[in-house]
């Protein structure tokens, strides 16, 4: 069947590389190496420091920066065919020196264009943004948009301001008259209410938490009920959070929805309506466990497929999806819910043969 991977990490490999994209003066910044990268906060104790070991160009280097690469390893594989790219660049976590930083994320929107994009029509692009200068950001989504293959505006999930926080809101309204999907991805900047802890095992399955603080920032502020028309997907946060989180939003909703009046309709049904989320890190669930999970989510339409390549725990769609799951679900995860989401004209097999025969 059909393979939508709805977060695939393309890269570079280093700053450098954005020199020939970025405008003066930052062109000499990079070019003098006046800035070094977002630090780090933890070391990886996996053998490829944070990806796959077999992660490796042909020169040698680890950096995912050759597309031949990406395409043997990954769409050829395992017969992906659609990957969106979700890069690992991103501008917001600049806390300050906003015009460098969207000046970054311009450079970086391009490099991909002429790098990635136009290296194999199964691509699909994210629009980095510095999310910390919204204006700049609405003219740099109105600027990418453009490009048919663009197809979402990527939010990294941050430690102070939640998306859910009426700053944020030129970035939505540019999204959704540009009929761009809304992508939030976790980072190193993502931390749980004490912090990332002491460790990174700890700091990682802290993941979920600060997801959690962004949907439903993002829900009981508004945002689904004010742009209408924009839809949403969750990467690298997992899904079996879900139920509890709509539950108890539907539950504060219910007794305490005279605060915010301008909220519709329950947030669970906001959720199953635009909010989609993928599947990876997939928890090591039986079938039934997982049948069960999707069923106290409520709808079989929410979850989509991911590989998170090229990290070290990725989903092989073999392994983390069940072959016996349902073959209608199965599909759904697969492709069909992604292929919703964002538009891709994918024929099923069925309607295949039959236009075959």
């Amino acid at each position: 069947m059909p393979l939508i991977d709805t977060d695939v990490h393309e890269g570079f490999a280093g700053i450098k590389d954005l020199v020939p994209y970025i405008k003066a003066p930052y062109k000499d910044w990079l070019a003098q190496g006046a800035w070094r990268g977002f630090s780090q906060p933890f070391a990886y104790t996996s053998p490829g420091n944070g990806n796959r070991a077999d992660v490796q160009n042909e020169d040698g280097s680890a950096s995912v920066s050759d597309p031949a690469m990406l395409k043997r390893d990954l769409l050829d594989e395992y017969n992906v065919t659609k990957a969106v790219l979700t890069g690992y660049f991103y501008p917001t976590g600049l806390k300050m020196q906003y015009d460098f930083a969207s000046a970054m994320a311009s450079a970086y929107n391009d490099m991909v264009a002429e790098k990635w994009l136009s290296s194999d029509p199964r691509f699909a692009g994210s629009i980095q943004v510095n999310a910390r200068a919204p204006e700049a950001a609405a003219r740099e989504i109105d600027r990418m948009a453009a490009h048919p293959q663009m197809v979402q505006v990527m939010l990294p999930i941050v430690d102070d301001i939640a998306y859910g926080h009426p700053y944020y809101r030129p970035i939505f309204a540019a999204a959704e008259r540009n009929d761009l999907v809304v992508a939030f991805h976790h980072t190193v900047f993502a931390q749980g209410p004490y912090g990332m802890g002491l460790h990174y095992i700890e700091r990682h399955s802290l993941i979920p938490l600060a997801i959690q603080g962004q949907v439903i920032s993002l829900i009981l502020n508004g945002v689904f009920d004010e742009f209408e028309k924009l839809r949403f997907i969750i990467l690298e946060g997992g899904f079996s959070w879900l139920p509890h989180t709509l539950w108890r939003m539907d539950r504060e909703y219910r007794q305490g929805r005279v605060e915010v009046p301008w909220i519709k309709k329950l947030p669970s049904q906001h959720a199953h309506e635009r909010l989609k989320l993928a599947t990876q890190p997939t928890e090591d669930m039986t079938t039934d466990q997982l049948l069960k999970v999707i069923d106290l989510i409520g709808t079989e339409d929410l979850l989509v497929f991911a590989t998170d390549y090229p990290h070290f725990d990725f989903d092989d769609p073999d392994a983390a999806i069940p072959r016996s799951l349902p073959d209608g679900l199965r599909q759904k995860i697969l492709w069909k819910n992604a292929a919703d989401l964002y538009g891709f004209d994918i024929p099923d097999q069925h309607n295949r043969a039959t236009a075959a025969e």
